[in-house]
This record gives structure tokens, C-alpha cells and sequence, in this order.
């Protein structure tokens, strides 16, 4: 059979057309090869987008921030309140001033303390604060401070606390460094108490805000090398109250982290040396990291 396919004919005929198979065959297989690699192909192609090896665009789902993409806090809302205020020692009469943290009144605001150099806390908790913005801005979080040393005082801790709500943070974090006596050493973190009255009611975020301060307070240790203060909460690190204006009128889950103790000579020279806090820093945005990732 010639060309194994059709069995010619007898004479010039079959001589003939073997010649014009021959001719028509290649042509009919380049007609198929344009009509199904032109760019109007198939309408299947238009749908699946062919055959799946193409990259996504840029806005395909798969091209979304995502953990994979180093962006695991994409979405996220985090309040961090820096403790106090460099400037509410100029303004003594207004931070003086009572407000209502719902079970009862309480100061606007403090002063906070200092070390025995005069390194104050308001200085110490912007400074880390700062340090967890960008820690936490570079995994995708988008960070609200509810003072950045740019107000003449305050704000209050009613006012602190709503900033919090207004947000709808995923978490709130407030900044503190305490003032007990020298020998007392160590960090702890503090929890909001159940607690129902006037505009107070924490029965929601009890529960979620000890989770935040459980991976705050295991991050913060192993960044830092600090261990939990034994002055406070029986030695576990954690202490709960219910008397903070802050945390009293939070309706998102929110924690304070006494960061150590000013007062005590070797707190200080960890809390006053800027290596230290941008440990410090890093640790705080870890634990909120862990939570947020729950």
C-alpha cells in the first residue's frame, strides 16, 4: 500500500490522485495548527484561563497578601497604647480630673513614674510601642496608637479605651513599666476582671484577652530573658484586675504589660538600654502575632 494509507488504483488515475492526497494532506494539517493556536481559540481557553500554567494576575486570589507571602497580619486591626503621656506632668489639673471607668471614677490620667535617673515611663512607652508598630506593620497589621507624644496631655482612660472600641481592634496592647519598690523585679501582665456596671462590661473579652496575655507573656520572656515578677499575681506573671479604667470599657480584647519595674536598679538598666527594648518591642509584637494567628 503506498504511503500506507489509501491502495492506488490501476493506470495514471490512481497515479493522480495519490499526487493531490499527497498535496492536500499537509495543507489541511497547518489550517488546524492556525485555527487552534490563534488568539480567538477555543471558548474552553477564554473560561479556564488554558491550560493552567500561566502565572496569576495580580488580582487573582493567589496573588492576595496571605502568611505564605510574609504578610500573616493582613486584615488586621491592633490598638497599642503607649502608657501616660511625656507631657501630663505640664497639665496637672486636667489629668487630675475624675472620670467614669463604669464601676466607678477614677484620675484622667498619670504621670507614671521613673527611674532614679529620671528616665521616665512616658518616655519608655513610646519608645517601645514605636518598636512593636514596626514590627507589626512589616507582617501586614494595620496600627492605631491612641497617643503618639503629639497631645498636650492624656488622653483619658475612658478615652483610651474607646479608641480601642472605635477601631474594632483584633487586639489592644497598653505599654506600662511599674514603679515598685527596689528588690522587686520582673514583668507581668495585666488582665481585665469580669466586671458589669454603669458603662463597664468585660464579660465578652475576659476570655480572649487572657489568651492575649498568655502569648504575650511567653514571647515577652523568651525575647527578653526576663522572668515574671514574684511581687505580683503569685509569680505566674499574669495579674487580673478590675479597677482600670482601660481595660473596664474595652469591648475588644486588650491587656496591659507591665514591662519591669523602674524602681529597682537592675529592672532599670535593662528597661533604659535601647537593645533591650527593641527586644522588647519584638517580643510584644510575637505575642500579638501568636494570638492574632490563633
Amino acid at each position: 500500500m503506498s504511503n500506507g494509507s489509501f491502495p492506488p488504483e490501476s493506470g495514471r488515475r490512481g497515479g493522480t490522485l495519490a499526487i493531490v492526497l499527497a498535496a492536500l494532506i499537509p495543507a489541511c494539517c497547518v489550517a488546524f495548527w492556525l485555527l487552534s493556536s490563534s488568539p480567538g481559540g477555543s471558548k474552553d481557553d477564554d473560561a479556564d484561563g488554558g491550560s493552567g500554567s500561566t502565572a496569576p494576575s495580580a488580582s487573582s486570589p493567589s496573588a492576595t497578601a496571605s502568611p505564605a507571602s510574609g504578610k500573616p497580619l493582613q486584615g488586621k486591626v491592633v490598638v497599642i497604647d503607649p502608657g501616660h503621656n511625656p507631657h501630663n506632668r505640664d497639665h496637672p489639673s486636667q489629668i487630675a480630673r475624675l472620670v467614669d471607668i463604669g464601676t466607678n471614677e477614677k484620675e484622667c490620667d498619670t504621670t507614671g513614674t521613673a527611674t532614679n535617673s529620671g528616665y521616665a515611663e512616658a518616655s519608655f512607652t513610646l519608645d517601645v510601642a514605636r518598636r512593636v508598630r514596626t514590627a507589626l506593620e512589616a507582617r501586614g497589621a494595620t496600627v492605631r496608637f491612641t497617643q503618639d507624644g503629639d497631645r498636650p496631655y492624656g488622653p483619658c482612660v475612658d478615652e483610651r479605651a474607646e479608641i480601642g472600641n472605635t477601631a474594632h481592634a483584633d487586639a489592644v496592647v497598653s505599654v506600662h513599666a511599674d514603679g515598685a519598690a527596689a528588690g522587686q523585679r520582673g514583668f507581668h501582665v495585666i488582665l481585665p476582671k469580669s466586671v458589669r456596671g454603669g458603662g463597664a462590661d468585660t464579660s465578652a473579652i475576659t476570655a480572649p484577652s487572657r489568651l492575649l496575655g498568655e502569648r504575650l507573656r511567653s514571647r515577652f520572656a523568651k525575647a527578653t530573658g526576663s522572668e515574671p515578677a514574684q511581687y505580683i499575681g503569685d509569680g505566674s506573671g499574669l495579674d487580673v484586675r478590675g479597677d482600670l479604667g482601660g481595660l473596664n470599657l474595652s469591648t475588644v480584647p486588650k491587656v496591659f504589660i507591665e514591662c519591669g519595674n523602674m524602681r529597682d536598679p537592675q529592672d532599670a538598666a535593662e528597661l533604659t538600654d535601647a537593645a533591650w527594648r527593641e527586644r522588647a518591642g519584638r517580643g510584644i509584637a510575637q505575642g500579638i502575632t501568636d494570638f492574632l494567628n490563633e
